[in-house]
């Protein structure tokens, strides 16, 4: 029975803080457009307008509103998943289709909590056990604002991926502290860091910023800490890269990517550092097995 009301639990505050994580990225794209007009920097006019409301307003009048007709959202209709499909995804008041992208992150968010807890390699007991898994749901919660907005508009804001760093070296410092040898752990944590990190900045110097954003570089930094393993570190710069292969190479095949395309590295990365965080362990162990090693 503990075990439900944990799993409840988690799926409740994963909805909650996925439904943060959706209204966050339009106001963080709303404040982004102002910034850019007020620079003098061409912005989509039609864009602009339709977001320009959420940044109107700041602390206590600050309110969810239909990015349509503009409504204040009252309470009822702000009740993560359940609003949406009770209302069949179109705003109360004006009755435009709502679109699929806040149920997405809502629900993306939610098994996010889940399969944390399912996964997770040392039980949840104590203190510095559930701080670290809640700072690690946290930073989780963070990457999907950063790959929701880097997917829309090919940018990984600093207001998120600074707080986001945050959390991950908090995360990293109480590993290492509460590693039996925290030498090795911290040399592993710098690795770490210098391979998906580190390795991106090398490339971007070399581009002088024309193949990788400086955003991915701090991206890297985040993921590695939260690793802490140059070996997930690792295979998650080749998860990422395969990834991104997968999608990339059929799609200049059927002609639908150019070579001259923009491609989102940010969300490719968050996905290859999700795939390895919750199985490269298992898939290192089986290669060093088949390795006889």
């Amino acid at each position: 029975m503990e075990v439900y009301i944990i799993y409840s639990a988690l799926v409740l505050v994963g909805l909650c803080l996925g439904s943060f994580a959706g209204a966050t990225v339009w106001r963080l794209r709303a404040r982004q457009l102002q910034e850019d007009k007020l620079a003098g920097e061409r912005v989509d006019t039609k864009e602009y307008q339709r977001l320009q409301e959420l940044t109107k307003y700041r602390g206590a009048k600050d309110r969810s509103r239909c990015l349509h007709c503009h409504h204040e959202l009252a309470w009822y209709d702000l009740v993560p998943l359940v609003s949406w499909l009770s209302l069949g995804g179109k705003c109360r008041y004006c009755r435009t289709p709502i679109g699929y992208f806040e149920p997405l992150i809502e629900v993306a968010v939610a098994v996010f909590f889940v399969v944390s807890y399912v996964l997770w390699p040392v039980p949840v007991e104590g203190v510095a056990d559930v701080t670290r898994f809640v700072l690690w749901l946290l930073a989780g919660t963070g990457l999907a604002i950063l790959f929701s907005y880097d997917l829309k508009w090919f940018l990984l804001p600093d207001r998120v991926m600074l707080p986001v760093i945050g959390l991950s070296t908090i995360f990293a410092v109480l590993t290492i502290v509460h590693a039996s040898d925290i030498v090795g752990a911290t040399v592993n944590c710098l690795t770490a860091v210098a391979i998906l990190s580190g390795l991106y900045f090398i490339v971007y110097i070399l581009s002088r910023g024309a193949w990788i954003g400086f955003g991915d570089i701090k991206l890297g930094l985040a993921l590695a800490l939260l690793l802490d393993d140059w070996k997930l570190a690792f295979l998650a710069l080749f998860a990422a890269n395969l990834i991104g292969c997968l999608i990339v190479i059929p799609g200049l095949v059927s002609h639908k990517i150019s070579r001259q395309s923009h491609i989102a590295f940010g969300p490719l990365l968050i996905a290859g550092f999700l795939v390895v965080a919750f199985w490269g362990n298992s898939v290192i162990t089986w290669y060093m097995t088949s390795l006889g090693i």
